[in-house]
């Protein structure tokens, strides 16, 4: 409420620079009425003839004036909204975004070409301009989230940070980009809901890209238990990931013994494969540690604790 009113404030502020009208009595404009007639009166019939002949001729040429300025800027619009049609194609900007452009453009131009033949016409245009800018920055100022929201996707359209089917991490949600809006993204998550994301939080925003470079990193850490052969877990790994066709030579995986924790010595495996096969080669290959490294007699412990209970002898 209190920015509405600041806005209104602020329209009333405007208002009070446009000149007033002034209020005319009625006996005041009887007597001009009468000055007028007396003055026609005076004149002559070819006098009253070339006074409305040239005042005629004169709205005549303004009307054509006008016309001609009309046509004019009528193809001059079309022809803008033609070359930022093969601009944006050009640039593939998106869909949505161009034909709101388009549209805003031929918009504004139009209502600039109003004002111009307004002018021509010989009406004052500066109370109507007044008029249209401290409403503009009223509405503005009420609408200033949904146009930081409009802001933001334009940007996004723009630069393309992540496009249509990326799965994304933005605003402390994550899923799959369903729909890019000028107002909203949304997302679809992987249990199949459904999140819109104001666009003005996303563009000033870290948003984490999962879909945007082509290969990614997959990193495992696998335990075995003390007493079980490294070099052996190790040999069982590198053939685990040879025989994999998914799994990338270049650059090439690594493993190496990380750390040695409070219950078993964990091993670090990191391997790159192409985006798309980053969840199912995760999977598979924990799959595949389990039973090889079961059958192969490596076990691959949990955290224990063991409790001693000590017996008192009974007190005399």
């Amino acid at each position: 409420m209190s920015l509405l009113s600041s806005a209104y404030s602020f329209i009333l502020a405007q208002s009070a620079t446009v000149p007033e009208l002034k209020v005319v009595p009625d006996s005041v404009r009887k007597a001009e009425f009468e000055q007028k007639l007396e003055k026609l009166s005076s004149m002559s019939v070819e006098d009253i003839i070339q006074m409305v002949t040239r005042n005629v001729v004169e709205i005549a040429l303004k009307i054509l004036v006008a016309l001609v300025i009309y046509f004019i800027g009528r193809w001059l619009i079309r022809a803008v909204r033609r070359f930022l049609a093969r601009l944006f194609e050009k640039r593939e900007v998106d869909v949505s975004l161009r034909s709101f452009l388009q549209s805003f453009v031929q918009i504004s131009l139009t209502l600039f070409l109003i004002i111009i033949i307004v002018g021509i016409l010989g009406i004052d245009t500066t109370s109507f301009v007044a008029l249209f800018a401290s409403a503009g920055l009223a509405v503005g100022m009420a609408l200033s989230g949904t146009l930081q929201n409009f802001a933001g996707g334009v940007m996004i359209l723009i630069l393309k940070p992540y496009r249509v089917g990326d799965y994304i991490e933005a605003q402390g949600q994550s899923g799959t980009v369903k729909e890019i809006r000028l107002f909203n993204t949304v997302l679809n998550t992987v249990d199949n809901k459904t999140i819109i994301i104001p666009n003005g939080g996303i563009s000033t925003g870290i948003v984490n890209n999962y879909s945007k470079e082509e290969r990614r990193r997959v990193d495992w850490m696998f335990g075995i238990a003390y007493g079980d052969s490294y070099d052996e877990a190790k040999a069982i790994l590198t053939d685990l990931l040879e025989k994999d066709p998914r799994v990338q030579k270049d650059p090439a995986y690594f493993i190496a013994l990380h750390s040695l924790g409070d219950s078993s010595v964990n091993i670090v495996v990191r391997a790159w494969t192409a985006t798309p096969d980053y969840w199912s080669v995760y999977f598979d290959l924990n799959e595949k540690v389990y039973k090889t490294f079961a059958e192969k007699g490596i076990s691959i412990p949990f955290p224990q604790m063991d409790v001693h209970l000590s017996q008192e002898a009974p007190k005399a």
